[in-house]
């Protein structure tokens, strides 16, 4: 993480930058050999203000020239950062035929004699051909568009944000059976949401001793880890969600991470929150049955309350749910 990662893919960086307050615009420019330039831009000023990176790509990096390369790549790491990012796009659109005729008069007059002698199917082609036409055309489109609701009150986020962030960082077509949401502060201060999918995924026991926490973990709304195995232990491994934490720094790598006492910490917090919706689960179940049975003595008769009882047996509590597809893992 970092500038100089721009080396890993590019032989040579170029920045050019202009100061608000400097007249001069300048050029940085690097091989990655322990020296660098600085020089007054000779092209004059042409960014009015703020930096402009170059990066001359390596020939085993020029995948990074596409369009789906660059999306992927942004929206993996920074789709939850506040400013926007755009990609520039290549884009057909559609272009009424007069304004090729436009670009196309003169052509028209050389061919004057020839079009008079065609014959009806050459007409035919003819009004074909003044059909609306596509044209290439180049656009900036934004790829961070989704918001970090972790940032936001819990009362202001509605059950529709919460499935469809659900959706987006776990790629699953399901509904959440439960989340929380909540603001660590004390010691270490951080953001999480944290989901309990409703169905198991059909390798949850493949390789469960290597397997990693999928709880993702971002730094000032920044992707550090995708899968990082310190965060939850792995009888939790079903669970999903983001932390974020301000406390940690940027440019860590994964080992010094995962000797980060800041990371234990959260770590502990995280398995305490995701064994309290666990319970808070079991106790709505027990509770709602109790509550149930009552009314029943009260209001029922003993024929109504076999009926009922049979019902419950099928409908299944969320806690029930759960049960059945993660008890293995606890």
């Amino acid at each position: 993480v970092g500038f100089y990662s721009a080396f890993l893919v590019a032989d040579k960086v170029t920045v050019t930058s202009k100061c608000n307050d400097d007249p001069t615009q300048h050029v940085w420019e690097s091989s990655a050999d322990a020296s660098f330039t600085v020089v007054p831009d000779p092209r004059g000023n042409t960014l009015g203000r703020g930096s402009r990176v170059t990066l001359h790509l390596k020939e085993d990096a020029h995948d990074y020239l596409s369009e789906d390369k660059l999306k992927d790549a942004s929206k993996k790491y920074s789709q939850f950062i506040q400013f926007p990012i755009y990609v520039k796009v290549k884009k057909e659109v559609d272009v009424e035929a007069e304004e090729d005729d436009d670009d196309d008069d003169k052509d028209d007059e050389e061919e004057k004699d020839d079009v008079e002698t065609k014959d009806d199917e050459d007409k035919e082609e003819e009004k074909d051909e003044k059909k609306p036409t596509k044209k290439t055309v180049y656009e900036w489109e934004q790829v961070n568009t989704q918001k970090a609701i972790w940032l936001r009150a819990k009362e202001d986020v509605t059950e529709e944000e919460y499935t469809e962030f659900y959706k987006s960082i776990s790629k699953d077509y399901l509904d959440p059976l439960a989340y929380t949401h909540f603001n660590a502060e004390g010691e270490i201060e951080f953001k999480s949401i944290l989901y309990l999918p409703k169905k198991a995924p059909f390798d949850m026991m493949d390789n469960y001793w290597t397997k990693k926490s999928e709880v993702k973990l971002f730094v000032r709304r920044v992707l550090v880890a995708e899968k990082f195995e310190e965060l939850l232990p792995r009888y939790l491994n079903f669970v999903r969600g983001v932390v974020d934490s301000d406390d940690l720094p940027l440019n860590v790598s994964r080992e010094q991470l995962q000797q980060n006492k800041i990371m234990k910490v959260i770590s502990k917090k995280l398995v305490r929150k995701v064994l309290e919706l666990m319970k808070k689960l079991a106790k709505e179940e027990d509770s709602g049955e109790d509550d149930d049975e009552e009314k029943d003595e009260e209001d029922e008769s003993k024929e109504e309350k076999k009926e009922e009882k049979k019902e419950k047996a099928d409908e299944e509590g969320t806690w029930t749910k759960f049960w059945k597809e993660f008890n293995k893992n606890l």
